[in-house]
């Protein structure tokens, strides 16, 4: 393709020349009069893209995408230089070269080259052969982008072209690769649940793909938790009938199962009737998980667990030994699963120990109303819709447990002074009328709405209705009690200081129940907040959990306006509401900003407060509340932060840690079942923090070291720590029992298992060893006896088998691990009984404690410390001190000897020229050094 005009090697020459000099002005006007003067601009455009360097570090462009963009805004003054004025033959060459050009792994080109050339004309064929190519070529991402443009995704394998994304973890680019054919991307959602089945193999996946390298993170996302969740997320956005994904819905029934077995037998928050029906409905119709659910009611109660066999009569043979003889027993007519309960089998008071615990509505049976018919809609509106009421709104629909489907509302409670309304919109042909009168109340500015999270009953409302997206509702006058509660929450930090660590008791008080607790002194009975609100008729303890709901609204409003000054509120409650979505932006950039990292010093950032929105009261040390010792703090680490467990395992604290492959919820789970702390960082902190209540989780900046981030922690809880918590507690385990070995019973054990050797290493080859253990002997220590004396539990000898050198937990002493060289000169050791490990005092516990020094002296700020900790040097640095001291002390003994016998030749080495330089250089060093080490 020869061409007249400019040539494109020596204009590409001076392009190059200007972008490397960042001239930008010259390099545009010269590349315009460059276009001008070609006699074919298409053809010379391409030749200077082919000649164009690639991506250069520094630089966000390239050479080739800049020429591109100017190329784009001449073409607007010279229309002449388009395609089509190109004959039809040159014009599919030119269309060839610049679709090679795209897979030249420059992604700006693709946009540009495919609106100046028009590529969508060319032959499909020879698109999806290119696009091919590019997968060949490993760019499965800008094959898959080219693949968009062109839309070629009817005529390219899905699979093919989705699993290298997935596994690169692009599965957004995966979704709007699918995007807009309802084919594709149901068979995108049953690939994903294919990837859920026990017999899905990761590493037989990746040999299909054998140029695909997988890091560890993209590896941990190819794990059936994290799949399902995709799964179900992308069923309900691409509408897929859940029954072709089984195995995502199996492995959701079956943590549903484990979550609803956690509720009833060990948190013991959910009544039998509520746990028997979600059950039922969990494992209705597949015998796997009947068989799960036997085998997990094991753990808990056998009994229990052979009703539910006998019930659905399960193969014998798949059930536990213990179960499998209880079946026997029972009578053949015997039935684990009950009835619906008769609600007037149950008496309408509530005992007088539920009094006692719980907050009761002043309402008498007679005066709640359950609306189901027309009629009675028409007296609830005259009830309600009255000028200047005050209305407590809420509602209750069905947990979906193992469910695609979005919950829809089954109850509505309108409460009025003196009286309850329950809407029934599971009554047949009633629930249009409902939604026409609650159109009409939310409406209604002259009447006040109270509620408690209105934003999540809403969402609800439009799932149950979805004429409601079209024409949205109106809501006016309606005050929502969770950011009055905010505000309170906020003031008691502002005077009381962060909650104070909570070791004991059941699960805390959180959201309404919470609120009623703080403002009316007893919380709320949330036992039938799980209940099946489908089911009819009610339950009498359902209909008195969903009046107390909704009448505590007025209770709670009727309190705070009586005395607002008393909560930190303003004297207009309404006010509050309309200045909580400005503070809901400073949150939300607060959280941000500390996600990213910007804080720009650790000193900075603890004192940032703008940070206290973030993690509650995690910012503000505990100054006000007890000291704690590192052992009664007792903390369940996330898997983001098992750096920091390991930190405050070393300080003494009690640290359970989550694995990379545990779901964010098992640190709730032993945070209730454990009286723990949760540290997490980053998004799980809302979740996890809604789970376990006010004081029981604090969120830390994942981009600070894990050592600052323990400073972090020590301030906030006001920890006392003293030199003998330091390695009170295992690193590897977690355990705090020891057991002490003398030298003798070392040196035995050792000579028993052959290890020690004929001559011991020397002091120095002990200290430069690179493997070093985890801790080391230190000379500078008394010879008599160890220093170190940690809190923590001594074990008996007898705990130890002789024979076998394990211990009850069935740990192993770790022999093997301790340096034969080191036997004579280490007293006494430590083995943790728990895993084994051999620790003995050294250079490790000085390095510790100089490295903890600040956390010592922070404590020794908040508390009076009986222990005075000072910073000891290294053993290395000692010997190092020591030597320049020997060097200076031996230059100055050959100076003076040398001035005593023979002045001559110091005297020829001073005054001499050349030597004064280095003779000067020399006294001056050894002057240095000697005051140094002084």
């Amino acid at each position: 393709m020869s061409q007249t005009g400019a040539d494109p090697d020596a204009l590409g020459e001076l392009l190059f020349d200007l972008w490397s000099c960042k001239n930008l002005e010259g390099l545009r006007l010269q590349a315009s009069r460059g276009f001008s003067e070609m006699q074919e601009p298409l053809v010379g455009l391409l030749a200077l893209l082919g000649s164009s360097p690639g991506p250069q570090k520094g630089r966000s462009s390239t050479l080739g995408h800049f020429l591109l963009t100017e190329f784009v805004r001449w073409m607007r003054g010279n229309p002449q230089a388009s395609l089509k004025n190109v004959a039809a033959d040159r014009a599919a060459g030119l269309q060839r070269w610049a679709l090679g050009l795209i897979s030249d792994s420059q992604p700006g080109y693709v946009d540009a080259l495919l609106d100046i050339y028009q590529l969508g004309s060319l032959d499909r064929e020879l698109l999806v052969k290119h696009v091919h190519y590019m997968q060949d070529c490993c760019s499965y991402k800008e094959a898959a982008l080219l693949a968009m443009k062109l839309e070629l995704q009817a005529e390219l394998d899905m699979e093919k072209m989705c699993v290298p994304l997935v596994l690169l973890d692009k599965l957004q680019l995966a979704e709007s690769y699918v995007h807009g054919h309802a084919e594709l991307q149901e068979r995108l959602v049953v690939l994903l649940d294919s990837w859920c089945s026990p017999d899905f193999s990761l590493e037989n996946l990746c040999r299909l793909y054998l140029r695909l390298s997988l890091s560890k993170h993209q590896a941990d996302q190819i794990q059936p938790k994290m799949l399902t969740k995709h799964v179900f997320r992308l069923m309900e956005r691409f509408r897929v009938d859940p029954a072709k994904c089984p195995n995502s819905v199996y492995k959701r029934k079956l943590d549903s199962l484990r979550f609803l077995a956690y509720k009833r037998f060990v948190e013991k928050t959910m009544s039998v009737e509520n746990w028997r029906d979600h059950v039922q409905a969990a494992v209705e119709g597949c015998t796997e998980l009947q068989i799960n659910l036997v085998e997990l009611l094991n753990r808990y109660s056998i009994d229990e667990a052979a009703q539910w066999a006998h019930s659905y009569n399960l193969p014998r043979e798949r059930l536990p030994f213990d179960v499998r003889e209880v079946v026997k027993s029972l009578p053949p007519s015997h039935t684990a699963l009950l009835d619906v309960c008769d609600q007037s089998s149950e008496a309408w008071e509530a005992t007088e120990s539920h009094r006692e615990r719980f907050y009761q509505p002043p309402i008498a049976k007679d005066k709640v109303h359950f609306v189901s018919v027309l009629e009675e809609l028409e007296s609830c509106k005259k009830a309600v819709m009255q000028s200047g009421t005050v209305v407590g709104v809420d509602m209750e629909w069905r947990a979906g447990f193992g469910t695609v489907s979005q919950q829809r509302v089954s109850l509505v409670q309108l409460a009025a002074p003196g009286q309850v309304f329950l809407l029934d919109l599971c009554a047949p042909g009633f629930s249009q009328h409902v939604l026409q009168f609650l159109r009409q109340l939310l409406c209604a500015s002259s009447i006040l709405k109270l509620g408690y999270g209105m934003s999540g009953d809403l969402k609800c409302l439009v799932a149950t209705w979805p004429e409601i997206r079209d024409e949205p509702l109106k809501v006016e006058g309606v005050l929502d009690l969770l950011h009055v509660h905010q505000q309170i929450q906020r003031g008691r930090r502002a005077w009381a200081g962060p909650r104070s660590v909570e070791v004991a008791g059941g699960p805390a008080e959180k959201g309404l129940s919470l609120l009623v607790q703080q403002v009316l002194g007893r919380p709320l009975d949330k036992e039938e907040q799980l209940s099946n609100w489908e089911r009819r008729p009610l339950r009498t303890s359902q209909l008195r959990y969903a009046v107390a709901d909704a009448y505590c609204l007025l209770d709670v409003y009727s309190v705070l306006s009586e005395d607002p000054a008393s909560f930190g509120l303003p004297a207009d409650l309404r006010s509050v509401s309309s200045s909580t979505p400005a503070k809901s932006k400073e949150e939300k950039r607060a959280k941000d900003k500390m996600r990213r990292g910007l804080k720009k010093s650790r000193d900075q950032s603890v004192k940032d407060p703008s940070l206290s929105a973030v993690g509650t009261e995690q910012e503000k040390p505990g100054s006000q509340g007890p000291c704690l010792a590192p052992q009664d703090l007792h903390v369940v680490c996330d898997n983001m932060l098992q750096g920091l467990g390991r930190f405050l395992r070393c300080l003494g604290v009690d640290v359970r840690m989550l694995e990379n492959v545990d779901d964010h919820r098992v640190a709730a789970e032993l945070a209730r079942r454990e009286g723990r702390v949760i540290l997490t960082s980053g998004q799980p902190y809302i979740s996890l923090k809604s789970q376990v209540g006010e004081g029981r989780c604090l969120a830390l900046d994942c981009s600070e070291k894990a050592r600052d981030q323990a400073v972090r922690v020590l301030k906030h809880f006001n920890i006392r720590l003293t030199p003998q918590d330091i390695f009170s507690r295992c690193q590897a385990c977690n355990s705090n029992e020891y057991l002490r070995l003398s030298r003798e019973e070392m040196t035995r054990i050792l000579k028993e298992k052959g290890l020690l050797r004929d001559q011991p290493l020397t002091c120095e080859e002990v200290w430069d060893d690179p493997d070093e253990p985890v801790a080391s002997y230190n000379s500078n220590r008394d010879p008599r006896g160890p220093e170190f004396t940690p809190h923590c539990r001594w074990a008996p000898h007898a705990d130890m088998d002789p024979r076998t050198l394990t211990f009850p937990s069935g740990a192993a002493l770790q022999f093997e691990t301790v340096p034969p060289g080191l036997i004579s000169r280490i007293p006494e050791y430590f083995i943790c009984t728990g895993c084994g490990k051999v620790f003995w005092e050294g250079t490790h516990f000085d390095r510790v404690l100089r490295q903890f020094e600040e956390v010592l002296h922070v404590s020794e700020d908040k508390v009076s410390m009986g222990t005075c900790v000072t910073s000891q040097e290294s053993p290395r640095r000692s010997r190092c001190k020591m030597r320049l001291k020997r060097l200076s002390v031996m230059f100055w003994v050959f100076m003076v000897t040398t001035w005593a016998q023979r002045p001559c030749v110091l005297s020829a080495l001073v005054f001499s020229p050349w030597p004064f330089s280095l003779f000067f250089t020399s006294v001056m060093f050894c002057t240095f050094s000697f005051l140094i080490t002084l």
